[in-house]
């Protein structure tokens, strides 16, 4: 895969690699890794959410009605 970045976002990428002692390519690694866990948790907390207000809706509206 060839990544072609604007070069501010190239050179930002390249200063972080190295006061991080890693590769450009682990770094952007890491951080997809990082992003692709953070939205699975979001999902999990959106359903869960959902599931909540599917169940509970209804007394949520009461509470919020008193």
């Amino acid at each position: 895969m060839t990544l072609r970045l604007p070069e501010d976002i190239d050179r930002q990428l390249d200063e972080l690699a190295k006061s991080s002692h890693v590769s450009k390519q682990a770094l952007v690694i890491q951080t997809t890794e990082e992003l692709l866990r953070r939205r699975e948790a979001q999902r999990k907390i959106d359903r869960a959410v959902d599931d909540t207000f599917e169940r509970y809706g209804d007394v949520v509206e009461r509470l919020a009605d008193a």
